[in-house]
């Protein structure tokens, strides 16, 4: 970022890269787990999935606990800023995310350039215009943090009503410290290897489940390639369909087409989970005979899906998305969706229930 005089500290670029590896890491080995221990039906390492990501999540938490608590004793700091710039970056709810860059003039320090997320009810959203000037709040040593003060106290909406401010010259620092295309590339990374370790580990149960489910006990694996270049797998744990180049699962109709392809015909197949990628669909089914545990695939809130994909990547805060991923479970009872977006400096994550609607949203 750069000031009048004296550019702050930014965020450690390598911490958000060692965070973003090992959030790919957990992310791919609780995946590779929980779809590993479906086709082999080993009940603990099923459980490992969610276990693991239950411990690197309480991990963080610990570990940035201090962080915390110093940033929190840390008294804000109260100024004028110009706004130079907004762009409402989505959202379908009363608030939207809006991204603002600003002009920050505070009193008897060096004015500096900063852009910012952050939602604004659609009612209030008129009251901000290019060249208005707005009440801030940031902690001096993160002004990166900084949020817009809707309601100001009289005294500083006074301040704001006689203001005339200039334009602060420079690049705007970002809500997060960068760390560029690497991030993103160490995310993918973690993910690939962290999956790898877990199947290194089960190879052996595996490569049995498999040679068993070809065997004559189980159906014959059967796959088909249409025109379109879509390739359909099935056998007797799971199903996937792969779309050809310039096709997604996002578009209207084909996420529906391709579970229905996987659950045809006169059996009712239920499901442990469905997994999502833009052009691969998963679907791991449930042990045939005894009670049906899972949930109908067929049940999936499909138009819902692209939506969800789409808020993902505008209202998590992750820099640059560069891959998502959607996964559909029924382990707790109630369907659940969670849609992860990768990207520069970490990942994120949108919780949503069986009809789409939006219960969470954690990490960026």
């Amino acid at each position: 970022m750069t000031t009048a005089a004296g550019a702050p500290p930014t965020q450690d670029a390598p911490s958000n890269l060692a965070r973003g590896f090992l959030t790919g890491g957990v992310i791919g080995a609780s995946l590779a787990a929980f779809i590993g221990g479906c086709v082999i039906g080993k009940a603990s390492l099923i459980a490992l999935g969610p276990a693991l990501s239950a411990a690197y999540g309480l991990a963080v938490f610990l570990a940035t606990l201090p962080r915390r608590v110093r940033e929190a004793a840390v008294v804000p700091r109260t100024a004028l800023a110009l706004i130079e710039g907004l762009e409402a970056v989505g959202g379908e709810a009363s608030d939207v995310p809006v991204r603002f860059e600003l002009s920050v003039v505070p009193d008897g320090a060096p004015a500096f350039r900063v852009r910012i997320r952050q939602e604004i009810n659609l009612v209030e959203l008129p009251d901000y215009r290019p060249r208005g000037v707005v009440v801030v709040e940031y902690p001096p040593d993160r002004p990166w943090k900084a949020r817009i003060v809707k309601r100001p106290t009289p005294e500083w909406e006074r301040r704001v009503a006689g203001a005339r401010l200039d334009s602060v010259p420079g690049p705007a620092s970002r809500e997060e410290g960068s760390s560029g295309c690497a991030g993103g590339l160490l995310t993918v990374l973690g993910l690939l290897l962290g999956a790898a370790v877990v199947l290194l580990l089960f190879r052996t149960e595996l490569f049995a489940a498999v040679e068993d489910g070809n065997g004559a006990s189980g159906p014959a694996v059967t796959s088909s390639s249409s025109s379109s270049s879509t390739t359909v797998t099935v056998t007797s744990a799971t199903g996937t369909v792969a779309l050809g180049p310039g096709q997604s699962l996002l578009d209207q109709g084909e996420l529906r087409k391709a579970v229905e392809s996987l659950t045809g015909g006169t059996e009712q197949r239920r499901a442990l989970a469905v997994v999502v990628q833009d052009r691969l669909l998963t679907v791991v089914f449930a042990p045939a005979g005894g009670p049906s545990p899972g949930f109908d695939p067929r049940s999936l809130p499909y138009d819902r899906v692209p939506g969800l994909v789409e808020e993902a990547r505008n209202t998590l805060g992750v820099r640059a998305p560069k891959s998502w991923q959607l996964t559909a479970d029924g382990l707790t009872g109630a369907l659940t969706l969670r849609v992860v977006v990768a990207g520069d400096g970490g990942a994120g994550t949108l919780e949503a229930d069986g009809r789409g609607e939006v219960l969470r949203r954690s990490g960026g």
